[in-house]
């Protein structure tokens, strides 16, 4: 006899959703073929999210709060939250699409909250850092913390172009010592 479990079948509907949208954005997602791949009925679909929108925004949240909880900023070692980053990247594609899509659909839409406080905090934590004078104080927090974030995630979409200028197993190392010399106090 088969018994209910919710609780897969959401995580199945939100492995499937991340599939669906990292291949297809939001616009080409169908909620018919994201329930195939979940195993579960297009009607089911509608009982753990407000539609293919509002599921669309629970893959984003839950993506937020996973890489917040999983890489961990370290405001006096910024190179290596850098590596982590990009190392995270390289271990998801999928959510590196997912994210790119996010922000070609949903560029008008302002941060969620999760968001906004994550970044919040990791400004506040570089700001101490700086006072701390592990991170150069001449440039703000918040400008420091978008290029560390900008480094660590600019080689998630690439080439064979990109590939045979810097090597993948190359890359971790010109993030970290990038960011290194980024935030580096003057001597």
């Amino acid at each position: 006899m088969a018994t209910r479990d919710p609780d897969r079948k959401r995580r199945q509907l939100m492995e499937a959703a991340l599939a669906e949208f990292a291949e297809f954005g939001a616009a080409g997602a169908r909620v018919d073929r994201l329930a195939k791949r979940a195993g579960i009925s297009p009607g089911l679909v509608y009982s753990f999210a407000a539609g293919k929108e509002g599921l669309f925004e629970a893959v984003y949240e839950a993506i937020a709060e996973q890489t917040v909880n999983a890489v961990p900023l370290d405001p006096d070692d910024l190179p290596e939250y850098a590596g982590r980053l990009h190392d995270a990247g390289q271990r998801h594609p999928q959510v590196m699409r997912f994210l790119t899509w996010y922000a070609l659909e949903r560029a008008e839409r302002p941060a969620s909250d999760l968001v906004a406080r994550s970044m919040r905090d990791k400004i506040a934590a570089v700001e101490a850092a700086q006072r701390r004078g592990t991170v150069r104080r001449d440039k703000p927090a918040a400008e420091i913390l978008a290029l560390v974030l900008t480094l660590a995630n600019m080689w998630q979409h690439h080439t064979e172009d990109v590939d045979s200028l810097v090597p993948p197993a190359q890359r971790r190392t010109v993030i970290t010592d990038a960011v290194r010399r980024l935030v580096a106090p003057p001597a």
